[in-house]
């Protein structure tokens, strides 16, 4: 958080852009993560940066532009070198006799301004953009090729680094870093840069038979890029083990491991995790940025009316909320964004987590340690005498920690947990199978809600286009719902990494828990049973919440049909 935060909320909340209590959520969440209070504002879908923007720059007499419509000229461009605009992240936009205006995204950064003048000779004054915009022209117009993995790789050539040998034997915190070791450092530095700017969320190093791959994963899809030669592999592993304080000497055995970094003025933690192959350690690091958990509801893909649903199921006082689906479809996200609309001051609010990913202000955070006997069910005999009002659980994973959490609920808990099943109402039956009586099920269980996640279509480059004949078919009976619908697909461009697709969101399907189900539940019967009566409630599925998406010009049947199942009724 800057000096000047509190200063840029008053501002906002004084011309009617935010409301008092937004301001001061935004400037608690700036402070915990030391962040801006417009980052903030910005995470929490408490206002968008553009009009953020605008709104001070009014106050301080200044313009907005749209700096993706300019063609910067060539002479405009020559007065400033690519040094200077990266380092005070402002771009060249217009000359007029002797004065120079510059593209910054903070209005009230004057010491830019005075820096400028003072090393350009020059009269310079301020335009404001979004920081995107910015980045984006900086990149276009002043582009830095010599921090890239492709300028590192052909920079190392054969005999340029030793293989380490274990790093000479040494334990990783006694592992010295002589001239030889420094390319490496290097690489793997910028492999995990170069990551973090394609907004990938894991990096994975797999040794292949004759290469050595690296692979991100961006927007829930795996794409290859430039890949070491084979004989560094046992280099880089190395330096990433010495980086997660795991031990370098042991290659048989799994291990996992976490490194915390600073990338681009961001926080990182990456969870590492090691397994031996045929051809080696394989290697996946997992990027946390602790900004991106800063989500509120509406930030998540939700249409209105889903929304409002699942706002009154986790403003129950009471059950259990499940949110289900498979390995990475954004369950922890949608948890902790109930939790950033939970926490109040008049309420304490816990989490049990293995492990804890994102550090959350207000909120008490257990770590499970199954190694030292905290696992889930002993952490939550004890944190039920602390007395909390919400309890997150980061998985039901067995009997004993499921008739926790549902006696939990049954005292006066509010209790949010994950599970992992394909749809809202396998989850009842998933409960029952690992051992929880029927009638305790029923009795709990508020409401389940099921997500996966696809890819958004780039606003850049979306077209419209039509649904094939094929797709048609596909879709069977559900075909009515997009039939001569404007659909929408990515053409591709610079701004998407000409994939068509930029960001994620959300599909759901929501299982609201009322009486009749309550009794179903009672007499065991089947989940098909469970999904006609979800049904009759008014209960879209999984395909048909994407669907929806896609008819609205958000995703494309091709994601849809790539995450979900046909519907059988």
């Amino acid at each position: 958080m800057t000096a000047n935060d509190e200063y840029i909320a008053e501002i906002l909340e004084g011309v009617g852009l935010i409301s008092h209590d937004q301001a001061k959520t935004a400037l608690q969440h700036a402070e915990t993560l030391n962040i801006g209070v417009v980052d903030a504002l910005c995470k929490l879908g408490d206002a968008k940066e553009l009009d953020i923007l605008k709104a001070l720059a009014n106050q301080f007499g200044m313009e907005t532009i749209n700096l993706a419509s300019l063609d910067i000229e060539e002479d405009v461009r020559d007065m400033m070198s690519g040094e200077i605009a990266r380092r005070y992240k402002v771009v060249p936009v217009f000359r007029h006799e002797n004065t120079l205006t510059v593209a910054l995204s903070d209005p009230l950064d004057v010491d830019t301004l005075d820096s400028l003048r003072y090393i350009l000779k020059t009269n310079v004054e301020g335009v404001v953009a979004p920081r995107e915009e910015i980045q984006r022209a900086l990149e276009t117009y002043y582009p830095d090729n010599s921090g890239s993995v492709e300028s590192m790789l052909s920079e190392i050539t054969e005999g340029s680094v030793t293989i380490p040998g274990d790093i000479r034997d040494l334990a990783a915190e006694d592992a010295e870093v002589t001239d030889s070791d420094a390319p490496i450092i290097k690489l793997v530095s910028l492999i995990i840069l170069e990551a973090f700017r394609s907004r990938a969320s894991d990096i994975h190093l797999e040794p292949l038979g004759k290469k050595f791959r690296v692979r991100y994963r961006i927007d829930g899809v795996l794409h290859e890029v430039e890949s070491p030669p084979r004989r560094l592999q046992a280099a880089i592993v190395s330096r990433v083990k010495i980086m997660s304080n795991m031990s370098i000497a042991e290659k048989r055995i799994p291990q996992d491991g976490r490194i915390e970094i600073n990338v681009m003025g961001r926080d990182l933690d990456l969870r590492v995790s090691t397994i031996p192959t045929n051809h080696g350690e394989s290697v996946v690091m997992r990027i946390l940025d602790k900004e991106s958990v800063l989500l509120g509801l509406s930030q998540l893909g939700f249409f209105s009316d889903d929304q409002q649903t699942f706002e009154k199921l986790i403003a129950s006082p009471d059950g259990i909320i499940l949110v289900t689906g498979p390995t990475g479809s954004g369950k922890t996200t949608t948890l902790y964004a109930c939790l950033n609309q939970l926490n109040r001051p008049d309420r304490k609010l816990i989490t049990v987590e293995d492990p804890v990913e994102y550090q959350l202000s207000g909120i008490n955070q257990v770590h499970v340690r199954a190694n030292i006997g905290l696992t889930f069910a002993a952490a939550l005999r004890s944190i039920l005498r602390q007395a909390p009002n919400i309890v997150m659980i980061g998985e039901i994973r067995d009997m004993e920690t499921a008739e926790i959490a549902v006696n939990a609920s049954l005292t006066g808990h509010l209790v949010l947990s994950t599970l992992h099943t394909n749809d809202a109402p396998g989850a009842v039956t998933r409960l029952i199978d690992i051992g929880v009586k029927p009638f305790l099920v029923a009795s709990s269980t508020r409401g389940i809600m099921a997500q996966r996640l696809v890819r958004r279509v780039c606003s850049k480059c979306k077209q419209e286009e039509k649904a094939t004949a094929s797709e048609l078919r596909l879709l069977g009976p559900a075909a009515g719902l997009v039939e001569g619908a404007a659909l929408v697909r990515g053409a591709g461009c610079a701004e998407c990494s000409f994939t068509g697709y930029k960001g994620r969101l959300g599909i759901y399907e929501i299982f609201q828990i009322d009486d009749e189900v309550r009794n179903m539940i009672y007499g065991k019967v089947s989940t098909a049973d469970l999904r006609h009566r979800a049904r009759e409630l008014g209960m879209r599925t999984l395909r048909e919440d994407g669907l929806r998406k896609a008819v609205a010009g958000m995703t494309t049947l091709e994601e849809v049909f790539r995450v979900t199942m046909g519907d059988a009724d």
